[in-house]
């Protein structure tokens, strides 16, 4: 995993658990701390598969210099 990835995953996690301590703290009705809840995790998961996404992209770029070298190393 690279520093870059660390780093995202990093802010990732602490922007998730400021706002879950956010939520939980605010006086509010249950049913609209379920709703925000809700909707806190669904823009974390959609923010996972960014993240997951730039991973597959991440590794299919590696795999090809890897398959470049090797080519090279060949020749």
């Amino acid at each position: 995993m690279t520093s870059n990835t660390k780093i995202i995953l990093g802010m990732l996690a602490a922007a998730a658990a400021g706002a879950a301590i956010g939520i939980l703290l605010a006086p509010e009705k249950g049913s609209e701390l379920r709703r925000k809840i809700k909707d806190g995790i669904d823009e974390v998961m959609e923010d996972v598969s960014e993240l997951l996404a730039l991973g597959k992209d991440e590794m299919k770029n590696m795999y090809k210099s890897a398959q470049q070298v090797e080519h090279e190393m060949e020749s």
